[in-house]
C-alpha cells in the first residue's frame, strides 16, 4: 500500500478539527485503494469503518419509498452517532447518490461532520477544482466546488 494517502489523511484530520464542517474526502476512482487506505487508517487510529450501503440499506429495508426519502438523513445520522471515537470512517457511499432518496450527498455529509470528524471514501475525481461523482449525463452525476471540506487523493503519487 502506498503510505502517502494514509499520512495525508492523518494531516487532514488534524486540520479538520479546526473547521466548521470537519469533513475529509478521500477521492479516487474504483480500484485506487480508497478502502485499503481507510482500513489502514482505521487500524492506526483505532476506528472501525462503516459500510454506508450496508448499514443504511438495513435500516431502510422495511420503509416505504416515501419514508426512505424522509428518513435517510436521520438514519445516517444515527449510524454516525453510534460510532465511538473522534473520527468516523465511511466507505461505500453509493446509496446516498440514488435518485430515489433525493439527497444531496455532500451537503448531508457536511452536516453530519459538524459534530464529529468524518473521513469518507468518495468514488470519483477532482477536476478543475470540483469534486466529481459519476460521469456527466449519468443520473447520479454530481459536481461540487472543492470548498468547506478537505480532499485527499487516493491515486498513486
Amino acid at each position: 500500500m502506498n503510505q502517502a494517502p494514509v499520512s495525508e489523511l492523518n494531516r487532514r484530520i488534524t486540520e479538520a478539527t479546526k473547521l466548521y464542517s470537519r469533513l475529509v474526502v478521500l477521492v479516487g476512482r474504483s480500484g485506487s485503494g480508497k478502502s485499503e487506505a481507510l482500513q489502514e487508517l482505521g487500524a492506526k487510529i483505532h476506528s472501525s469503518i462503516v459500510n454506508v450501503n450496508l448499514e443504511l440499506s438495513r435500516r431502510m429495508l422495511e420503509l416505504t419509498e416515501r419514508q426512505r426519502v424522509l428518513r435517510s438523513q436521520q438514519l445516517l445520522g444515527e449510524i454516525v452517532s453510534a460510532i465511538s471515537g473522534d473520527v468516523t470512517l465511511l466507505d461505500n457511499l453509493e446509496i446516498l447518490f440514488h435518485p430515489g432518496l433525493r439527497q444531496d450527498p455532500l451537503r448531508l455529509l457536511q452536516g453530519l461532520s459538524r459534530n464529529t470528524t468524518i473521513v469518507v471514501a468518495w468514488g470519483g475525481s477532482v477536476i478543475d477544482g470540483h469534486l466529481i461523482y459519476a460521469e456527466p449525463g449519468h443520473r447520479e452525476y454530481r459536481r461540487y466546488p472543492v470548498q468547506d471540506f478537505l480532499v485527499v487523493s487516493a491515486e498513486s503519487r
